[in-house]
C-alpha cells in the first residue's frame, strides 16, 4: 500500500517550511515525506486519524524519510506540518464512508458472538480476509479495521500473509499477533506477542509447498488459541494477504481462505478478482460474504526498486535490528561454528515450474531439510533463530527472532552476527533462505 500523488500530476517541489493545513469533514491529507530528513507532524484542532488511529491533540509526531501516509478527517481539523514532504495535497473523494461501514458490520458480528454460548458455531466473530492485486491498499484498509475494532475494547488477531514486504515482522515471514490497542502510526504494530513463521523468500513462487504448509501451520495454532480463549474467538482475526493474484497466486489465496476458515472476504480495486471469488468461494461455502470495496484515490503503484528499498527498510526498522527513532541498536556477539546448525528448506533455490520442460516435475523436495555450511556465503544473510529442539521439528516450529551475520572467521572457526539482545541465542537451530540486507 502506498500513499502518495497520483502519477498524472505533476510533484510539488519539497518543501520545509512549517506550514498549517485546514481539513474539511470527511477530507484527508496525502503525505510522501522527502527522502533524506524526517517530518514533524500534531494535530491543533478538531479530530483526524492516520489510518484508524486517532491523532493526540497538540502531540508531535515524527515520520522518517520516505514514509507515505494520509491524515483523515471525520468533522473537520487542523494539521501542522515541521519538515520536508516530497508531496503533499488535500483529497475530498475517499472510500473511508464504506471502510467505516464494513467496521460498523464487522463489529455488530463481534457483539453477536460474544453473546453466544462459547460451544456453539455462533460464538466465532468475523473472520476477515483482505485481498487484492499489488498497490490496492491492503495493508492499509486492515490496519484501519484493526485500529478501529482496538478502539472499540476489542482484541482482533492480526495475519500477515504478505511475506514481499513484511507489515508485522520481517519480509519472508507469515506472523501473526493480537491488537489490543490502535496501531502506532508511526512505530506500526506492535510486537510484544508474535506468532512468526520463517519462510525465508520474498514470493511464494522460490517455494510453493513450503508456503502453503507454514500457512496451515500458522493457522493450527491459532484454531486451538481460539478455541480455549472465548474473548478472541469473539473479537475474530484480519488477514492481510499478497498481491500476487493470478494463477498460482489465486491459488494461494483460495487455500488461506479455506484454511483459516474466512467467513468475510474484502476485495479491493479490482472486479475481475471480486467476480472469480465470489463464484468460487460462493461455491465451496455459500455462508462466505465476498465484498467488493473501492480503492482509495491515494494509493499509487511503487516501482520495484523502490518495494525493494521498503523491504530492506523494514529489516532495518522491524525493531529487530533498529528501531525507528534509532533510540535502540543492536548487539554484535560471536559464535563457535559448532555452536550452530544452519539449515535450508527445500535444498536450495529451485526453477519456476515455468522454467522446466512442458510436462516436467522438479524432483527436488520442496520440504527437505538441507545442512548448510558455514562459509564466507553467509555474509550479509538474514538467519531466522527456530524453536524446534531437533531438525525434524524446524518447519513445524515458529521463530523467536532473527540474527544478522556480519563475518566468517574460517581460520578461527568464529560466526560474528547482529542480534536484539546480548547474550546467548534461544536456540541452536537457524533457517536460512533467500533474505540478505545490506547494511547502509
Amino acid at each position: 500500500m502506498a500513499y502518495g500523488l497520483p502519477p498524472a500530476v505533476p510533484a510539488a517541489g519539497s518543501t520545509s517550511a512549517v506550514k498549517q493545513v485546514k481539513l474539511d469533514r470527511e477530507c484527508e491529507l496525502r503525505i510522501e515525506v522527502g527522502n533524506e530528513t524526517p517530518l514533524r507532524l500534531r494535530l491543533l484542532s478538531g479530530t483526524a486519524e492516520i489510518f484508524g488511529t486517532e491523532l493526540p491533540p497538540e502531540i508531535w509526531l515524527t515520520f522518517p524519510p520516505r514514509h507515505k501516509f494520509a491524515v483523515f478527517t471525520w468533522y473537520g481539523a487542523v494539521v501542522e506540518l515541521d519538515g520536508d514532504t516530497e508531496t503533499d495535497y488535500t483529497a475530498d473523494e475517499t472510500p473511508m464512508v464504506s471502510y467505516v461501514n464494513v467496521h460498523a458490520v464487522l463489529d455488530g458480528r463481534r457483539s453477536r458472538a460474544r453473546a453466544s454460548p462459547p460451544e456453539s458455531d455462533s460464538s466465532q466473530g468475523p473472520r476477515v480476509i483482505v485481498v487484492g492485486p499489488i498497490d490496492s491498499g491492503k495493508s492499509t484498509l486492515s490496519r484501519m479495521l484493526l485500529s478501529w475494532a482496538a478502539k472499540q475494547g476489542w482484541k482482533p488477531t492480526f495475519i500477515d500473509l504478505d511475506i514481499g514486504q513484511g507489515a508485522i515482522t520481517l519480509p519472508g515471514c507469515i506472523a501473526a499477533t493480537p491488537i489490543e490497542l490502535p496501531i502506532d502510526p508511526v512505530e506500526g504494530v506492535p510486537l510484544d506477542m508474535p506468532l512468526v513463521y520463517f519462510y525465508g523468500h520474498t514470493t511464494p513462487s522460490n517455494n510453493v509447498d513450503l508456503y502453503k504448509v507454514l500457512v496451515k501451520e500458522l493457522a493450527d495454532i491459532l484454531e486451538r488459541q481460539f478455541a480455549g480463549n472465548v474473548e478472541s474467538r469473539a473479537a475474530g482475526m484480519v488477514i492481510n494477504t499478497m498481491g500476487w493474484i493470478e494463477g498460482v497466486g489465486y491459488e494461494l489465496l483460495q487455500h488461506a481462505i479455506s484454511t483459516f476458515n474466512a467467513n468475510v472476504v474484502l476485495v479491493l480495486g479490482q472486479e475481475k478478482l471480486f467476480s472469480m471469488l465470489k463464484k468460487d468461494v460462493s461455491k465451496n461455502n455459500p455462508t462466505v460474504d465476498v465484498v467488493k470495496l473501492q480503492k482509495s484515490g491515494g494509493v499509487v503503484s511503487r516501482h520495484v526498486k523502490f518495494r525493494q528499498r521498503t523491504r530492506s527498510y523494514r529489516i532495518k526498522a522491524s525493531h529487530l535490528f533498529y528501531s525507528l527513532s534509532n533510540d535502540l541498536s543492536p548487539h554484535a556477539n560471536i559464535a563457535n561454528f559448532s555452536d550452530l546448525s544452519i539449515y535450508r528448506i527445500g535444498g536450495g533455490p529451485q526453477a519456476p515450474h515455468s522454467a522446466l520442460p512442458i510436462g516436467a516435475k522438479s524432483v527436488a523436495d520442496p520440504l527437505r531439510l538441507a545442512p548448510v555450511n558455514i562459509n564466507r556465503e553467509l555474509l550479509h544473510v538474514v538467519l531466522a533463530v527456530s524453536f524446534a529442539k531437533e531438525p525434524e521439528e524446524i518447519i513445524s516450529s515458529n521463530v523467536a527472532g532473527f540474527i544478522y551475520v556480519t563475518d566468517i572467521d574460517i581460520q578461527r572457526k568464529k560466526i560474528t552476527y547482529l542480534a536484539p539482545s546480548p547474550g546467548d541465542l534461544p536456540g541452536k537451530f537457524l533457517i536460512m533462505g533467500s533474505l540478505t540486507w545490506l547494511e547502509t
